[in-house]
């Protein structure tokens, strides 16, 4: 009899845990969807020249532009291309391939994605918070241009020649 107790008490662990482990994928799957939606519709209105891409940024976010120089406040970052917005014109970044990776505690993500650039091939990577109302924004964005391995002694000559 103990030992149908034990076993019946080990079954219902192992599959409360499979059912409690399936909540958590489906949560995760939830938020990255979020997170997706979130980073698609950023790029869409920038397509687009909707100025209401830059409220897609977290209080205090920065952002950081492809020359060494360009590191701003997101409200440094709007001050300076809203200009663009206003006229109609701003940049079209089609995304290629994207990961996200929640932290523990559902609150933070970490993503990189590449992006199809007039650069050419570009990597954004992003931290995205979820505030208050349960909304993801990005509360920490880098956009760089990427060189491959047989082009980067070529690129570094060039580099240099500035000097």
């Amino acid at each position: 009899m103990k030992r149908n107790v034990h076993f019946i008490i080990l079954l219902t662990l192992v599959f409360s845990s499979a059912i409690f482990a399936q909540n958590d994928v489906k949560t995760d799957n939830k938020e990255i969807r979020k997170i997706n939606r979130v980073l698609d519709s950023w790029h869409e209105r920038a397509a687009v020249a909707d100025t209401t891409y830059f409220e897609m940024f977290a209080d205090n976010a920065m952002y950081l532009g492809t020359d060494a120089k360009e590191i701003w406040t997101a409200q440094e970052f709007e001050d300076l291309y809203m200009s663009y917005f206003k006229r109609g014109t701003a940049w079209n970044f089609k995304k290629k391939d994207r990961n996200v990776y929640l932290g523990d505690f559902g609150h933070y993500a970490w993503v990189d994605e590449s992006l199809d650039t007039w650069m050419g091939l570009c990597r954004g990577t992003a931290v995205m918070e979820k505030n208050q109302a349960g909304e993801w924004r990005i509360k920490h964005y880098s956009l760089t241009v990427l060189v491959s391995n047989d082009l980067i002694r070529e690129y570094v000559k060039l580099l240099n020649r500035d000097e």
